[in-house]
């Protein structure tokens, strides 16, 4: 497992370059990559860019807008070819996006629509040795801001991510994972191949109707079980990138330096505790 420098610590304030240089400035082993700036420089100077910095590519956003009508998601959908074949060139095989848990629709409507546009998709990324990896979120508030509630589970994220295909898991992300009541045997479940990238921020200890998405903790600053997260993590021999996304914790009032810092330092302590670096 290594640290990978995420978009949230800096508050979104850096260019594409200006974050890299970040990275390998504090000494992140990686770091998110900025699809549609890096892809506007090009493979080859993306690669040599990374080189210079000596980062790994840890993850890619998926650039197509699946949430909303079939026009959006078919005139969005020919990107994804070109970031394929861009993550592929440049030694990131890995592209993730997260799904709200709750619609207006009833919930078989949107697992139907959801799970054949994903196909789609994972056909497209199958064809460059991409996994795509899904994320599902769970705080009560996002379950209940639409009239029907979607999949906010861990484990049922992990089988619809099967259904879906076998360069198909889970964006894994702490935060979600403990508000959904996860346990590190749902980690251990999905394996090593079904988890495709790992976020992490901690939570504070209130009731399930007072967290707030937008407000989260550093790692080790809550409530979020480590040692079980991590435990299970190493358990099944996971050795992909590690991003802290942070919303919140003041971060938009920092420097670009201080939040990517505090997120480095915070995440390798409870990694040490937890004895996985």
């Amino acid at each position: 497992m290594y640290l990978s420098l995420q978009r949230t610590l800096t508050a979104g304030r850096l260019s594409w370059r200006e974050f890299a240089r970040l990275a390998h400035f504090i000494g992140y082993p990686g770091v998110d990559v900025t699809l549609d700036a890096a892809m506007a420089e090009g493979a080859e100077a993306t690669r040599a860019l990374l080189a210079e910095l000596n980062l790994r590519p840890a993850v890619i956003g998926l650039p197509v807008e699946f949430r909303k009508d079939d026009a959006t998601f078919d005139k969005d959908f020919p990107k994804l070819e070109p970031a394929a074949r861009f993550a592929a060139a440049i030694g990131c095989p890995r592209i993730t996006t997260w799904i709200l848990p709750s619609d207006d629709r009833p919930k078989a409507e949107v697992r139907r629509v959801f799970k054949a546009r994903f196909q789609r998709c994972a056909e497209v990324l199958a064809k460059y040795q991409v996994r795509l990896g899904l994320e599902n979120v769970s705080p009560v508030h996002l379950r209940k801001r639409h009239r029907h509630e979607f999949i906010y589970r861990t484990d049922e994220m992990l089988e619809f991510a099967r259904e879906i295909g076998p360069n198909v898991g889970l964006l894994l992300d702490a935060w979600h994972w403990h508000h959904a009541g996860s346990t590190a045997a749902d980690i251990v479940k999905a394996g090593k191949d079904r988890i495709v990238h790992v976020q992490v921020a901690d939570a504070p200890d209130l009731p399930p109707e007072q967290i707030v998405d937008s407000e989260r903790l550093m790692p080790g600053e809550g409530i979020v079980d480590w040692k079980a997260f991590f435990g299970a993590l190493r358990q099944i021999g996971y050795t992909d990138g590690i991003s802290p996304e942070v919303f919140g914790r003041g971060l938009k009032e920092m420097a670009p330096e201080q939040g990517a810092q505090l997120g480095y330092d915070s995440t390798l302590a409870v990694m040490k505790q937890a004895g996985v670096v």
